[in-house]
């Protein structure tokens, strides 16, 4: 059912040696992420709290141009999180580019939910992606500009069941991206959300029998399920030259899935 990439893939000149940082990027659309910009020849250091996983990635792309690094850390954790960002940003000189992608999607109902779990969640989901672009402008302001991504999700468009803190984080994605691109825009710093469907990764598929899969497909206008590259492909486009007047906006890969 699911559709490969095309191998051609879109070069970006003005990607070549930028310094990207991507949170949550040893597996799924994070994997694919730290893949595409490593083709690109930029300068790659992503974080994780998955540690197998990251140093598994880190070998498997160690022929690129530029082999990309790994920080290991609980981005729940502030102070943790600032000190991964600054250390991967005296490593690769400086960002250029920060993909704020770590998320979990775990399901709950309303009456299992609480206190601690919707504080834990939310900080999952939505709290980081401020502190991570709060910790990274002043360095992109600096280097005369930058570029923001964040990740949100078509989940609460579609009102899914047993998402309720996840939907809530996501929605509020895509209004923290409008007011970032506002307050960082006279900075030259550029800030989207990219807008995923539902992406074939390991981790989704263990929510989705065949059946359940036929259904994605049957909710979307096109046929085949979307991958990793296909997140990051639009990724790519938004990060390079080529988008400098695309900012504060959503840009969906969802396959038309409604």
């Amino acid at each position: 059912m699911d559709q490969a990439p095309s191998t051609k893939q879109a070069q970006y000149p003005s990607l070549l040696d930028r310094k990207v940082i991507i949170t949550g990027g040893a597996s799924g659309i994070g994997e694919g992420l730290v893949e595409g910009f490593a083709a690109q020849g930029a300068n790659v250091g992503f974080i994780d709290i998955q540690g197998s996983e990251s140093h598994a990635l880190v070998e498997r792309l160690s022929g690129a141009r530029s082999a990309p690094v790994f920080e290991q850390c609980d981005i729940t954790n502030n102070a943790a999180l600032e000190l991964s960002l600054t250390r991967l940003m005296k490593t690769l000189g400086g960002c250029d580019i920060l993909i704020n992608n770590a998320g979990n999607d775990d399901r709950h109902s309303v009456q299992d939910v609480t206190s601690d779990y919707w504080d834990e969640r939310m900080a999952v989901n939505l709290k980081h992606q401020f502190f991570a672009a709060k910790i990274v402008a002043p360095i992109m302001d600096e280097a005369g500009g930058g570029c923001i991504i964040n990740l949100g999700s078509i989940s609460w468009h579609l009102g899914l069941s047993d998402l309720v803190i996840y939907q809530t984080a996501k929605a509020a994605i895509e209004g923290l991206t409008r007011s970032l691109a506002r307050e960082l825009g006279r900075k030259a710093i550029r800030v989207n959300a990219i807008i995923p469907g539902n992406v074939q990764t390991p981790r989704q598929m263990q929510w989705y029998s065949p059946e359940g899969e036929q259904e994605i497909v049957d909710g979307q206008c096109l046929n085949g399920r979307i991958q990793p590259a296909d997140i990051a492909a639009m990724a790519l486009f938004l990060a390079s030259d080529d988008a400098r007047f695309c900012t504060g906006h959503n840009y969906w890969v969802d396959a038309g899935w409604r």
